[in-house]
């Protein structure tokens, strides 16, 4: 009488061929391959162009089973500057850097850069146009930051007597892409379509910059 037999097949996972991934004989026994991990101290940055931090803590030694922390911190780069620059000695029309308001993109990617910006401006008689611009010039590229010129001052007054002035404050913002370190500052400018003016001044009271995206 024939008889039927059954069994089962097991699968074997095939392991790296790779030397450190062998079993070793040693003199205490049978050492088996393990991974170690590596992590950095809180509040230090990794790589030159990363904007979290991964914080690893190990096991206590001898631990079974062994218990890993791995933590991540976003940690993205930052600044800020202020300044002033008095426009009359310049001509018109002309940009001019405004004294201290001056930063450096440390790193490529994306960046919110904003300018807090004020702009005084004064006249003895009659004036038309009086104006004060202020931009986010980007030297490293030697052109302006895309959409933040702004106006700040726009005065007229045909019928003023004596000494007149004004002040005015404008806000100039951007998300702003770069592949590399860049140094951004921020330029004031005047013009006047007619009349005389004295007293033209333009304060950064913020510029700042945060990374936003790598």
């Amino acid at each position: 009488m024939a008889g039927n037999c059954c069994g089962s097949v097991r699968v074997l996972q095939r392991l790296d061929p790779a030397a450190c991934n062998a079993l070793e004989q040693g003199a205490a026994g049978l050492l088996v391959p393990r991974t170690e991990l590596a992590g950095v101290a809180p509040g230090t940055a990794v790589g030159a162009e990363r904007s979290v931090d991964v914080d690893v803590t190990a096991p206590a030694a001898g631990a079974c089973p062994e218990t890993w922390s791995v933590g991540a911190r976003l940690t993205p780069v930052s600044g800020q500057a202020s300044g002033a620059v008095a426009l009359d000695a310049a001509a018109a029309n002309t940009w001019v850097p405004v004294t201290g308001a001056q930063l450096v993109l440390p790193e490529a990617g994306v960046y919110e850069v904003i300018a807090d910006v004020q702009g005084s401006i004064a006249w003895a008689a009659g004036v038309s146009n009086a104006i004060v611009d202020a931009r986010i010039f980007d030297v490293t590229a030697g052109a302006d930051v895309p959409m933040t010129t702004r106006r700040v001052v726009l005065f007229t007054d045909q019928a003023a007597g004596g000494t007149t002035g004004i002040q005015a404050n404008a806000s100039a913002s951007a998300l702003y892409q770069v592949a590399g370190p860049s140094t951004l500052r921020v330029d004031g400018s005047w013009r006047t379509d007619s009349g005389t003016t004295s007293q033209k001044v333009l304060w950064a009271h913020n510029f700042r910059f945060t990374k936003v995206s790598d």
